[in-house]
């Protein structure tokens, strides 16, 4: 067996053909050298030079002469140019255009964002067989300004966290403290454990709203009261207590809150009934799902607007469009579904 330690041929592998390379093939063609000899003076494979001159091989036609074929180096380059355009992955912005139109709708309509659009439509029939892009394609479509949407009507996209920490003093817990809470409630794989706030207005001669969280399934209610204060929390609670009758206490095993004054008498209020615990002092962390949603609900209501401009009735159909809403983390199902599921079982 022989060594070749000086060889100086040099592969070239998935290089395309110039248009220089193009002619020396068509000047060498006419010379009649074959196929294997002009591969090996260019230094490309055999088939590489069958493959162009079949690309750029033409019939012309004379007036007063016979049709006859020929290779043309110019047309071998501008098949060759015609190709390249059309190869690469293909957008599917045409091929998808009903899902994508669906999916502005609802983006621009009510609030939902690229991926919830996707989620859901996974899990719905309607879409099953019709073509859709992804969440990651279809935010891209937004960012080449291809849609009607645009980033700024996406609320969780252009939010800047302008807040500076502050060293606090501490402050005294009102009651039961979380850590206290049983830890299975950390799971969110039972029923029937709240979080609770509220959210003001503004700053002085205003009405307010008590919110509550259902954590497993992300049910929200938000509830007009007269001011931020302990008794008139006390009164929101008690419209949940009518309405729900005796099913309350299944429904609210448990309740956690923030260390405001206006739950100061959250627990005795629910003695008995309800057991009620309290984060740790500046721990809004403890009660995410409830911080998370209500700055769900400044999109409808913005901080500094007035909440006495608000109607119970608007302020009712603001929480059901959040109830309304797919949410990822049920696995895009939406709150009320969840929560009505919920309830069936305990009737």
């Amino acid at each position: 067996m022989m060594a070749h330690p000086q060889n100086t041929i040099q592969k070239r592998k998935f290089k395309h053909l110039t248009s220089f390379e193009r002619g020396k093939i068509s000047a060498l063609h006419k010379e009649g050298r074959s196929n294997r000899e002009i591969a090996r003076r260019l230094g490309r494979a055999h088939q590489t030079i069958a493959n162009e001159l079949k690309r750029g091989t033409t019939t012309q036609l004379k007036t007063g002469r016979k049709p006859y074929t020929a290779y043309f180096p110019e047309t071998g380059q501008a098949v060759y140019e015609r190709n390249r355009m059309n190869c690469g992955a293909k957008s599917k912005l045409l091929k998808a255009i009903e899902f994508v139109d669906f999916a502005c709708e609802k983006i621009m309509n009510q609030d939902w964002s690229p991926d919830v659009v996707v989620g859901f439509s996974k899990h719905q029939n309607d879409w099953i067989d019709k073509p859709m892009v992804s969440t990651k394609t279809l935010y891209n479509y937004i960012d080449q300004c291809l849609l009607s949407v645009r980033n700024i009507d996406l609320p969780m996209k252009t939010k800047l966290n302008t807040k500076t920490k502050r060293v606090r003093k501490h402050r005294r817990i009102l009651g039961t403290s979380i850590a206290e809470r049983p830890l299975d409630i950390e799971d969110r794989e039972e029923f029937g454990h709240w979080e609770i706030d509220t959210v003001e207005g503004k700053k002085s001669d205003d009405n307010a709203l008590l919110t509550i969280i259902e954590r497993k399934s992300r049910f929200y209610y938000a509830i007009k009261i007269d001011d931020q204060d302990s008794d008139s929390v006390d009164h929101g609670i008690k419209q949940l207590q009518n309405f729900y009758g005796e099913l309350f206490p299944k429904v609210f095993k448990t309740i956690t809150s923030d260390n405001g004054s206006e739950f100061s008498n959250l627990t005795a209020s629910l003695e008995g009934i309800t057991d009620v615990y309290f984060a740790r002092p500046y721990a809004s962390y403890e009660r995410g799902s409830n911080e998370r949603h209500n700055g769900l609900l400044r999109r409808y209501i913005p901080k500094g607007k007035a909440i006495s401009d608000y109607s119970r009735e608007t302020i009712k159909r603001i929480y059901q469009t959040l109830n309304n809403l797919p949410r990822k983390i049920l696995n895009y199902q939406q709150p009320a579904v969840v929560f009505e599921q919920e309830l069936a079982k305990l009737v």
